[in-house]
């Protein structure tokens, strides 16, 4: 990811609409599969920011890691936790299994996305769960990927089969950010064929459809887990080792 977009971020990630509404679907899907339960152990892989690390520590005890020294500068700042370097698949600077592991649009940063996931398992409680975001639909590519050094966007079927290959069984799984896909895929199918720059969508809009956005994301999480989206800009996963 550009240096710019973990600044960009850092200051926007409380109050953008994207991410506080993907956390609000995340908390649906988190307060409906796990278990009341005071001890467990929680990693989130490549934290970034630390934007997700309040909501998931009211989980568990939360641990966290991160590659870029930037991004683990700023998640640290945010006191959750002691942030560590770190990445998949073969860094992970903790011992012992957990409970819960968090990959939250990170695996389509990684070029052994199947080695990672191995890896992860490895560090998993028998019984433990995986919580994995990726974005979807290889047509939706566009500079916003290429900012954020994206190696690739996942199909539904292709992910699912990726996380059953890695020994996991698949729990719950489903599009997200449906309601507003036809007007993303739309703003950019017209910036490839005008040729522009889209950026990155991390930049803060307007009061008033921040709002807007917020409301009509997060009310996705109204359907969940009971049904599964059919489409969406992005695919949420979770499974069981």
């Amino acid at each position: 990811m550009e240096k710019e977009a973990y600044s960009e971020m850092y200051l926007n990630e409380d109050r953008h609409w994207w991410f506080v509404a993907r956390r609000m679907i995340i908390n649906k899907i988190l307060s409906n599969y796990l278990p009341v339960k005071e001890k467990r152990r929680i990693l989130e892989v490549g934290c970034g920011t630390g934007g997700n690390l309040g909501l998931l520590s009211t989980y568990g005890s939360i641990y966290a890691m991160e590659f870029d020294e930037e991004a683990l500068a700023m998640a640290e700042k945010r006191r959750f936790c002691h942030v560590l370097k770190g990445s998949l698949p073969d860094d992970i600077p903790f011992e012992g299994g957990f409970d819960l592991i968090c990959i939250l649009d990170v695996l389509e940063h990684i070029d052994d996305d199947l080695g990672a996931l191995e890896s992860a398992g490895k560090r998993l409680c028998p019984g433990g769960k995986i919580l994995i975001t990726v974005p979807a639909f290889k047509f939706l590519w566009s500079e916003h990927d290429i900012t954020l050094h994206h190696k690739r966007r996942y199909g539904k079927k292709e992910l699912i089969k990726l996380v059953q290959i890695s020994g996991f069984r698949i729990i719950y799984h489903t599009y997200f950010n449906m309601l507003l896909f036809p007007v993303i895929a739309a703003v950019r199918s017209l910036k490839i064929i005008n040729d522009k720059k889209c950026e990155t969508d991390v930049r803060m809009p307007s009061k008033f459809v921040n709002l807007l956005l917020t409301a009509i994301l997060s009310g996705e999480r109204f359907f969940m887990p009971r049904i599964s989206l059919p489409f969406g800009t992005s695919i949420l996963m979770l499974a069981e080792k």
